[in-house]
Formats: structure tokens, C-alpha cells, sequence
């Protein structure tokens, strides 16, 4: 994830609790179904959602954004709801535990979706209730069907497999994907523009790299390391990649962000490795996210570490793997030097943040400078074999599961054998 999308997630994280006056009513997602049309020059969107879910609460609460709503039914018959503090409120007219209502809604989002129409792209970015309504909880993971609708001669892409295209009147096209893996919905998403296609396999897994600025050629220089990540994160992780797909799209602005089954990566990424093989550290982190983060999710911005310090921390992984121990080092170092200068002005903090509710860009730095630099130390402390029984542990046991440190802790004791709590004691809880 990105500087940008970190401030999108601190934004969203305030606006979230500015609008609880009480607790969140307890729901449980199990299904997104969802029809989506951007209006790239208009910077805006309309579409509808069906929701399955699970509750047992009398009314159902969802994120919404600054989106309008525009009606809510329940198997076709309309139902009453209120709007307020971004929060969308629906009474529910069943006592039957799993049920569904359809949601239409438009908007011209402010963040979580960015549009370029003098590039004629648009991608989303982290916050997606900012253009679609859903639970922005990252425990709360789902499936997805999702169709897409824009002009027909943009490239787009989305999470999980293309099942369909079909043309529509006024030269626009609707394609249709299944996500079958339950994910949390600040990975839901989709980029479009007129991207032309480099694909290429490896084993099961087909990449596709999407650009518009470069050559063929020099596409498949810029991810020419993707498939080696593929098979360094599988080895590290000890879980294969759970998509039949991976997608790395060169897009217009500054966009750094993991989504499942794709990345949005900013074209200066794609010039920054034509003039250095070596310099692949965003790739590699957006990819790591695959498996910590995307799959293996913190439970709540709390534990945000897990997700951000671990994938720092394959990052520099990565590049040992592939350009030598002098290539991780100074990593290591850059995370060491950025974590001293938030603790020599007094600002460090335990890395299981206490209230994560208007984060600092010292806090950003602790998340995943620190926490990358914590990871490294562990490493020392137990030991090659040890240490990477302990990640294997951790991400086979809770792959597709919410996690909190206390499971990491958990998973890396079990490995080592013998007690790590003055580690923990010392470099996450500050004690």
C-alpha cells in the first residue's frame, strides 16, 4: 500500500468513528454481488449491490461513504433506511438469519477511487465504500461476483476470474468476474484504460502486465522477476498462490496499491526498472501482500503491523533472495535509520497500536519501517531454520483468516521452541 492510500485509510478510519455514536451492529458478509458504471470524464459512479448476509441484530449497518442511496430492497419490495455519518442503516423485515437486500446508489467519490479522464483510466484505491456500499471491517471477508460496465474499448480488471463479456448499446461493454476466495472488501477492486496485454505462465498461474506507456518488450523487463516472486513467496509462505491469476498493471498517477489477483503500480515504477533490474522493491511488496495481507489479514488497523512490517520485511527478503545479502542489508539499514528517527524524537510506540484512530506519519513509519526491522531481529534471534519454520507456520495455519500478534507470537515460539516473550516484551510492546 502507498503513502497516498495510507492518508485514504486514515481519512476513512476517522470519518468511521466520527460516525459511531454506538457500536457497530454486528453483520456478517458472506456475498457481494455487485454492477458497477464509472463515468471516467463525469469522475463519477452509479450502480447497484445485492448483500447476503448473517445477523441476528434487527437491522443491518453498512458503509456507504458519501455515496447517494438511491433505494434498498429486500426479494423486490422496497425498504426504509437512513443515512448518516457515511453509514447506511437498514431495518430488517425477516426474522431469518441470512438474508439479502439490493442496494442502488451514485456518487462522485473524493477518494477510494481516482480518475484520469485525459488518460482515459480509472482504478480503485483501498476505500471501497467510497464507491460501492459494503462493511469496511477487514475481518469481515466475502465472496464476490462482480460486473463492470464502461466504454468498449478499454482494457479493465478486477478480482478473481473473468467469467463473461458482452456488448451494450452506445459502444460500452459489461464484464463480469467471480471472486470464489472470501476476501475483506478494502481489496475489492478493479482499474481500467486503454492498456494493451503482455500475459505469461508459470506453472498454473497466468501473469498478465498491463501498460500503455511502454513496449511490448520492454513490459516483460519491468516484471521479468515476477515469476521468481511467485515461486520465492510460495517457498517462504509454504501456501501456493490462491489465484488461477496475477495482474500488475502500469497505471496513470502515483498509485501503489495491492487489490486480490492484481496490483496497481504507478508507470514510474515500470522507467525507475528499465534503468535499474535490481530496483523491483514496489513489485515485490505488492506482490507479498498476495499472501500477508490479502490472506493472511490483521484483524482490525490495530494489528495493522502484520500486514505492512511483514510484507516490508519479504520485501528486502526478496531482493536477498535474488540479488544477495548486501541487497538486504541495506534495506534492513533504510528501515533501521527511518524507525531510529521516530524513536530518537520520542515518538515510538508499541507496534499493536492502542487507538489507531488518527494515525501520524511516525505511526506510518512504526507500521512498516519497524515493524519490517522487528521481523529482521527475529530472524537473528532464532535462527534461520527456525525462523522460517515460524512464517510457514504462521501463514499456513491462518492463510484465509483474520489475524491478531498474539498468533504471530504464537506461531513463532511454536517453531523455535522455547519462549519469545521478552523479544515481543521488548521490540512490540515496548515493556
Amino acid at each position: 500500500m502507498s503513502e497516498r492510500s495510507f492518508v485514504c485509510l486514515v481519512l476513512i478510519l476517522v470519518a468511521s468513528v466520527l460516525g459511531h455514536g454506538s457500536p457497530r451492529i454486528e453483520t456478517d458478509v458472506l456475498h457481494y454481488a455487485a454492477t458497477l458504471e464509472p463515468d471516467i470524464v463525469a469522475k463519477s459512479v452509479k450502480g447497484s449491490v445485492l448483500i447476503r448476509f448473517a445477523t441476528t441484530a434487527p437491522e443491518v449497518e453498512l458503509d456507504c461513504g458519501d455515496l447517494t442511496i438511491d433505494a434498498v430492497r429486500a426479494a423486490g419490495a422496497p425498504l426504509k433506511f437512513s443515512v448518516a455519518n457515511r453509514k447506511l442503516r437498514v431495518p430488517l423485515p425477516s426474522e431469518r438469519r441470512v438474508r439479502e437486500i439490493e442496494i442502488d446508489f451514485h456518487g462522485t467519490p473524493r477518494y477510494g477511487i481516482r480518475f484520469f479522464p485525459d488518460r482515459q483510466q480509472v482504478y480503485t484505491v483501498f476505500s471501497t465504500s467510497q464507491w460501492m456500499v459494503c462493511v469496511d471491517d477487514p475481518s469481515d471477508k466475502a465472496t464476490l461476483t462482480f460486473k463492470l460496465i464502461l466504454p468498449a474499448s478499454l482494457t479493465p480488471i478486477a478480482n478473481g476470474q473473468l467469467l463473461s463479456q458482452r456488448e451494450l448499446p452506445n459502444n460500452r461493454r459489461v464484464s463480469e468476474w467471480r471472486q470464489d476466495t472470501a476476501i475483506p472488501t478494502y481489496i475489492f477492486g478493479f482499474a481500467a484504460g486503454p492498456f494493451h496485454v503482455v500475459k505469461e505462465k508459470r506453472r498454473n498461474v497466468e501473469f498478465q502486465y498491463l501498460a500503455t506507456n511502454f513496449t511490448q518488450d520492454q513490459v516483460r523487463r519491468i516484471f521479468r522477476e515476477t515469476p521468481d516472486m511467485l515461486d520465492f513467496f510460495e517457498d517462504r509462505a509454504g501456501v501456493k498462490y490462491s489465484e488461477k491469476t496475477y495482474t500488475q498493471v502500469l497505471a496513470a498517477g502515483g498509485v501503489a496499491q495491492e487489490m486480490d489477483s492484481f496490483t496497481a503500480l504507478r508507470e514510474t515504477y515500470g522507467e525507475e526498472v528499465l534503468k535499474n533490474e535490481q530496483d523491483v522493491w514496489l513489485g515485490a511488496h505488492e506482490f507479498a501482500h498476495q499472501w500477508w495481507g490479502n490472506m493472511v489479514t490483521c484483524r482490525d488497523w490495530n494489528h495493522f503491523w502484520l500486514n505492512e512490517g511483514i510484507a516490508n520485511f519479504m520485501t528486502a527478503a526478496y531482493l536477498e533472495h535474488r540479488f544477495g545479502r548486501a541487497a538486504y542489508m541495506r534495506e534492513i539499514d533504510t528501515y533501521r535509520a527511518n524507525y531510529e528517527k521516530v524513536r530518537a524524537a520520542g515518538k515510538d510506540k508499541s507496534l499493536v497500536f492502542p487507538d489507531w484512530l488518527n494515525p501520524t506519519r511516525e505511526d506510518r513509519t512504526l507500521v512498516y519501517d519497524k515493524g519490517a526491522y522487528v521481523v529482521h531481529l527475529l530472524r537473528e534471534e532464532m535462527g534461520e531454520r527456525n525462523f522460517w519454520n515460524g512464517l510457514r507456520l504462521f501463514t499456513k495455519r491462518h492463510f484465509g483468516k483474520s489475524v491478531v500478534t498474539t498468533d504471530f507470537i504464537a506461531a513463532m515460539e511454536e517453531a523455535h521452541g522455547k519462549s519469545l516473550k521478552e523479544f515481543f516484551a521488548k521490540w512490540v510492546y515496548l515493556k
